[in-house]
C-alpha cells in the first residue's frame, strides 16, 4: 500500500521475526521516523498482549504502551510501560465513587499515582498521562500520533465539519480536552455509540486510531494522514495562503552573515538568568512564514498542540524588521525591544491564568525567535532541547499554514495553555529530572582536539555538559574526534536545524590557527552550530626536534613561534569579538609547558616560544579582564597519546637519555618506556598523563573551581624543582 504523503516503511519480512512486543516497537520507530507524523517525544503506541502472569503463572492481558518522556522514533523495548489491563479497568469503578471528578480535578490527577499499582511484572518505565486512552479503547492496538495535516484539521475554526468531510463516519471529532483519565473515558464512550469509527480527530490535539491487527493500526495511521494531507493540498497556495510574501528572502550567505554578527549578542540577552544553546532553522517552508503578511498575526496566536507550547511557550517572539533596507543595528533595537515586551506580557500571562497551587514561573524569555528574512532561531538548555523546540514550531507553521488554507487557525484558549504548561504533573516530571552537569548549557571551542591532550580535553568536557567544538589542523582527526564522542554520547533527539545548526553536542572542523581568516570562519561555524561561545582552550602546538648539528633554521624558528604564541593570539583575539558581544563571563586556557622556565639542550625554539606563551597569557588577563579569564597549563612531558611524540622523537629521546630499547617494539610500548623514565625524574614519581592534563584544564574552565584565577600558569609536572615557582 502506497500513500502521496507518508512513505508505508513496514516490512514484512522483519515484523514476521519479531515477537508482539518487539512488532510494537517496530510500528512505533516507523511511526516516529517521521516528524510530520509524530514530534520528538511526543504521540504513544500501544498493544494489548497476552502474558503469564509471573506469580499465578495464568495468561493475563497485559496493555504495553510507551512511557513517560519516551520518543517513538528512538524507542526500544524499555521505553514501553506494562500494566494489567484488568486493574486499569477497575480503576473506573474507583474514579466514580470520587467527588468532586471530571477534567482538570484533583480527582483526575489522582488517578496517575494509582497506574503504579497496576505494573505489571515490575517495569520501572513510568506509564504516561495518555496510558487510559489505550487502555479504555476497546481494540488491541492504539496509535496516538501528533501529524501536521490532522493537527491542522484539530485546530480550524471549522475542525468538526472539516472532519466529517474528510473523513464520514470512520473518524469523529472531540472537543479540546487535556489528556488523562477523562479523555480516556470520553473515547470508551465515544467507541461504545460508534462500534464502526476507526478513529478520532481530538480537538487542538491530534490523531488517534485503533485497530486488532498491528499492521492494519500501523497502515490506518498512515491512511487517515494521508487522507488529511491530500484534503489540505487541494486547497494550498503556498505563501499565498499566509497572506502573501511582505519581506524578501536574504541570499543563504548573506543569513549566515547576519547571524554570525547577531547570534552572540542575543545569546547574551537570553542568557542573563542561565546560560543557552541555540539551534537556527532555515527550510523553505519556514523563511514562507516568516517572510509572509500573516506570520506575525499567527505567531501571537501561539501553538495549540501540547506537546508544542510546552517547548516553544505560548508564543514565540516575532520581530518585524525588513531585511532589504534595515540594518543589522535596526534588528538589534528590534528585538531589545521585542524582548522587553514579550517578558512583560509574558509574566502577565503567567499572573492572569495562575492558580493557587501554580508552580513558580519558570523563566520569561521566549524559546523561538522568528526574524523575517532569517528563519527561526530555537533556544533550549542543551542542543537536544533546542533542536527540539525548533522541530516543534516548524511543525507548528505546517499546522497554521494547513488551517488557514481551508479555514481560520486558532489556539488553546490562555487558560487551557496555562493548566498544560503550568500543570503539577508536568512540574513534577521536570523535578524528576537529574540535576544540571557543571558545564551544562556551556559552549567551548578546543583548538588542537585532533589528538592528545586537546582530544581527551574535548571528552572530558562533553561528560561535564559542555557543547564542543573540536577544531584541528586536521579535520580528519578532528571531526575523528567528534565521532568518537558523539558514538558514545549520542545524537541527542529533535529533528530540526538548518545546515551546521542540526549537529549534535560536538563538532569536528578543521583550521589553521595562524591563520586569522581561518580562524574566523571556523568561530562562525561554532557560532552558526550553537549559537556563540563560552570557553576556548588551546593544546595545538609545535616541537621541532633539532637537526644532528644543533643549528635551528630562520624558517622552522619561525614556524615555531608562529604556532605556539601567534597562533594563541589570533585564536584569543577572534574569540574576543564573540565575548564582548555575548557579555556573558567565560575562560581562555593555553597548554604551555614547564620547558619554558626550565631551558633544554637541543629546544631552544620551543623553550623560549612556551615561556612566550606565558607572558601572552598574563598580557590576554589583563587585556580581557573582568569578563574572561585567563590562565595556562603547563604540562611535563605528556608521552602518552601525544601527537608531539611521533615515533621518531620517542627514539631520539630514548637514545639521549640512554634507555635501553629495540628498535622493533611497538611504538606505545617505546613511549611507555619513555614515560617511565620521565616518571621517575619527578617528585611524586608519576607519570603525566592525559587525564591529568584534561582535569587541570577542567578545574581552570569551570568557574566553580577556579572561578577568581586568571593570569597564572598551572603546573602539571609530578613536581618539577627546576620548574618551581620563583
Amino acid at each position: 500500500m502506497t500513500f502521496a504523503f507518508v512513505e508505508n516503511r513496514w516490512n514484512d519480512a522483519v515484523a514476521s521475526q519479531l515477537d508482539p512486543l518487539e512488532r510494537l516497537v517496530y510500528r512505533s520507530n516507523l511511526l516516529g521516523s517521521d516528524w510530520r507524523i509524530t514530534n520528538t517525544g511526543g504521540g504513544n503506541t500501544s498493544a494489548k498482549l497476552i502474558e503469564r502472569d509471573p506469580i499465578s503463572g495464568e495468561l493475563v492481558e497485559v496493555l504495553w504502551v510507551k512511557g513517560s518522556g519516551g520518543d517513538l522514533r528512538t524507542a526500544t523495548r524499555a521505553n514501553f510501560a506494562s500494566l494489567y489491563q484488568e486493574k486499569l479497568l477497575a480503576l473506573q469503578a474507583i474514579y466514580a465513587r470520587m467527588e468532586p471528578r471530571g477534567p482538570k480535578t484533583p480527582a483526575e490527577d489522582a488517578m496517575v499515582d494509582l497506574f503504579r499499582h497496576c505494573i505489571f511484572n515490575l517495569n520501572p518505565c513510568a506509564p504516561s498521562i495518555d496510558t487510559p486512552l489505550h487502555s479504555f479503547i476497546p481494540y488491541r492496538h492504539v496509535d496516538h500520533t501528533h501529524p501536521v495535516p490532522c493537527i491542522a484539521i484539530a485546530t480550524a475554526k471549522d475542525g468538526p465539519a472539516l472532519t466529517r468531510e474528510i473523513y464520514g463516519d470512520e473518524v469523529l471529532w472531540v472537543d479540546w480536552q487535556r489528556p488523562g483519565f477523562e479523555l480516556g473515558l470520553k473515547l470508551q464512550e465515544l467507541c461504545r455509540k460508534h462500534p464502526s469509527a476507526r478513529g478520532a480527530i481530538l480537538g487542538g490535539h491530534g490523531l488517534i486510531n485503533w485497530a486488532d491487527d498491528d499492521k492494519e493500526c500501523y497502515l490506518l495511521t498512515l491512511r487517515l494522514i494521508d487522507q488529511a494531507a491530500q484534503y489540505l493540498a487541494r486547497y494550498d497556495q503556498g505563501i499565498e495562503t499566509l497572506g502573501g510574501r511582505k519581506y524578501p528572502p536574504l541570499a543563504e550567505a548573506e543569513r549566515q552573515a547576519v547571524l554570525v554578527e547577531l547570534l552572540p549578542w542575543l545569546r547574551g540577552q537570553l542568557s542573563q538568568e542561565k546560560r543557552v544553546i541555540a539551534t537556527v532553522e532555515m527550510s523553505p517552508n519556514v523563511l514562507d512564514f516568516v517572510n509572509s503578511h500573516k506570520a506575525a498575526a499567527l505567531a501571537e496566536l501561539g501553538t495549540s498542540c501540547p506537546d508544542h507550547f510546552l517547548r516553544t511557550k505560548i508564543k514565540p517572539l516575532y520581530v518585524d524588521w525588513n531585511p532589504a533596507t534595515e540594518s543589522l543595528e535596526v534588528l538589534k533595537a528590534r528585538l531589545a525591544q521585542g524582548l522587553a515586551q514579550y517578558r512583560a506580557d509574558y509574566r502577565a500571562y503567567y499572573e492572569a491564568h495562575r492558580r493557587p497551587d501554580t508552580p513558580p514561573m519558570r523563566g520569561a524569555d521566549p524559546t523561538v525567535i522568528l526574524i523575517p528574512g532569517i528563519g527561526m532561531i530555537a533556544w533550549g538548555k542543551t542542543k537536544s532541547e533546542s533542536r527540539v523546540t525548533a522541530e516543534f514550531y516548524k511543525s507548528a507553521i505546517e499546522v497554521m499554514r494547513g488551517a488557514e488554507s481551508v479555514s481560520t487557525y486558532t489556539a488553546l484558549p490562555r487558560q487551557e495553555a496555562f493548566d498544560i504548561e503550568y500543570w503539577a504533573l508536568e512540574e513534577a516530571k521536570l523535578r524528576r529530572m537529574p540535576p544540571e552537569k557543571e558545564l551544562a548549557r556551556h559552549i567551548v571551542a578546543v583548538i588542537g582536539a585532533g589528538s592528545g591532550i586537546g582530544r581527551r580535553v574535548a571528552e572530558r568536557l562533553v561528560q561535564e555538559g559542555a557543547v564542543v567544538a573540536a577544531i584541528d589542523l586536521n579535520g580528519a582527526a578532528a571531526q575523528e574526534t567528534a565521532n568518537r564522542m558523539l558514538h558514545q554520547e549520542g545524537m541527542g533527539i529533535g529533528v530540526a536545524g538548518s545546515g551546521i545548526s542540526a549537529c549534535g553536542d560536538v563538532i569536528g572542523l578543521e583550521a589553521d590557527m595562524t591563520r586569522r581568516e581561518a580562524v574566523r570562519q571556523a568561530l562562525a561555524l561554532v557560532i552558526l552550530a550553537y549559537g556563540g561561545l563560552d570557553h576556548l582552550v588551546i593544546t595545538a602546538g609545535l616541537y621541532i626536534p633539532p637537526p644532528p648539528d644543533g643549528e635551528i633554521p630562520d624558517a622552522r624558528w619561525d614556524d615555531t613561534f608562529r604556532v605556539n604564541v601567534t597562533g594563541p593570539f589570533i585564536v584569543a583575539d577572534e574569540a574576543r569579538r564573540i565575548w564582548e558581544a555575548q557579555g556573558l563571563p567565560g575562560s581562555l586556557v593555553i597548554t604551555t609547558s614547564v620547558n619554558a622556565v626550565v631551558p633544554k639542550v637541543g629546544s631552544m625554539a620551543y623553550d623560549t616560544s612556551k615561556a612566550a606563551a606565558n607572558h601572552l597569557v598574563r598580557e590576554l588577563a589583563l587585556a580581557f579582564a573582568p569578563l574572561i579569564r585567563v590562565n595556562a597549563v603547563a604540562p611535563a612531558t605528556v608521552v602518552e597519546g601525544s601527537a608531539m611524540f611521533p615515533r621518531e622523537r620517542v627514539l631520539a629521546s630514548l637514545r639521549r637519555y640512554g634507555i635501553p630499547f629495540d628498535e622493533n617494539e611497538d611504538t606505545e610500548v617505546l613511549r611507555q618506556r619513555l614515560a617511565d623514565f620521565y616518571a621517575r625524574r619527578n617528585l611524586l614519581k608519576s607519570p603525566i598523563t592525559l587525564d591529568d592534563q584534561a582535569e587541570a584544564i577542567f578545574l581552570l574552565l569551570s568557574g566553580r573551581r577556579l572561578g577568581k584565577t586568571t593570569g597564572q600558569v598551572l603546573h602539571v609536572d609530578g613536581g618539577i624543582p627546576e620548574a618551581f615557582l620563583r
